[in-house]
């Protein structure tokens, strides 16, 4: 289980601060959320069945989940800064 990353990402004098937290293999997802203002601006849980069914070793599997975590965050940063999330 990786435990998560956060970021804090700023666009047009707004900062964002995103977090993608881990939920676990039993639940085989994380969720990406991001704050700004003092509160949660979006959310989002997203799914990693696909990569326990590949049946990888543990270091190639943790490797895996962690690439998606990062990929989310970079995607959630390109979305924000185009004007795609709030």
């Amino acid at each position: 289980m990786i435990v998560g990353l956060n970021h804090i990402f700023e666009h047009e004098g707004r900062e964002f601060h995103i977090q993608v937290e881990d939920l676990g293999e039993e639940h085989a997802s994380f969720e990406v959320r991001v704050h700004s203002g003092g509160g949660i601006v979006w959310q989002k849980k997203m799914s990693y069945t696909e990569i326990l069914e590949k049946g990888l070793p543990r270091a190639e599997q943790d490797e895996a989940v962690s690439s998606a975590m990062e990929k989310a965050m970079h995607t959630v940063e390109a979305a924000i800064a185009r004007g795609k999330l709030p």
